[in-house]
């Protein structure tokens, strides 16, 4: 899958040299610990100027990716290890970079942490919850992005009603990733159906209470990334 950009003009020259870093890390031309090669053969290698080089291994750098020692060689990261949410956010960007593997630790983060969020958002406003599903499409109209669509809203409407800041903020970075992974999954019809009827339990949950609510988003999470195992 080709890098992911709305971008309608042309790279800066430092966006470039992080691009072509960037992808060299990815494609493991330069692997975990490697050092890379000075200022001046990067600048050299790249067409681009040592200060353009320069600030794009700061960005780098602050993302995770690379680690710039004083004195001694920059060395490529565990970004994995090391790296914050904006990896995910790159890692998006580059589609075939977004490994199987990766895909199903994501999913897992959301077993773990979605469910809860719906139960305190079922405390919270359960009426929203219900005019929102409402809106849910069908498995006779809908197609992959509009299934993709309702079910990144769904989401984050009940991370908003949680009421957690810092969880949003999770959740936003996020974003990048699912428009990725949600075209990819609602693609298929078998995914589309289960989330419908998800959408279903999830009405009958919220009028049994906010624990009913937990376990049936748990349980659709879960769903979810055992269709994504299938798929593979």
């Amino acid at each position: 899958m080709p890098l992911l950009d709305n971008r309608t003009s042309p790279m800066k020259p430092a966006e470039y040299a992080e691009n072509q870093i960037l992808e060299a890390i990815l494609d493991n031309s330069y692997s975990t610990g490697d050092a890379l090669p000075g200022e001046r053969a990067l600048a050299q290698s790249l067409g681009v100027t040592r200060p353009t080089i320069r600030e794009a291994l700061q960005r780098l750098a602050k993302d995770g990716w690379i680690t710039i020692s004083h004195g001694r060689p920059t060395r490529v990261n565990d970004y994995l290890a090391c790296g914050g949410l904006s990896i995910l956010t790159t890692l998006a960007r580059y589609g075939n970079y977004l490994s199987h593997d990766m895909i199903v630790h994501i999913l897992e983060a959301r077993v773990l942490m979605l469910p809860g969020m719906a139960r305190k958002a079922a405390e919270t406003d359960p009426g929203a919850l219900l005019d929102l599903l409402a809106q849910a499409p069908s498995t006779e109209n809908g197609d992959a992005a509009s299934f993709a669509r309702f079910d990144w809203e769904l989401q984050m409407k009940m991370v908003t009603l949680a009421g957690n800041p810092v969880l949003k903020l999770i959740f936003n970075d996020f974003a990048p990733v699912y428009k990725v992974l949600g075209q990819w999954y609602f693609n298929v019809a078998a995914c589309r159906s289960a989330s419908h009827r998800y959408y279903r339990a999830l009405k009958t949950a919220l009028e049994d209470g906010p624990e009913w609510v937990r376990a049936a988003v748990e349980s659709a999470m879960a769903e979810a990334r055992e269709l994504w195992e299938d798929l593979r």
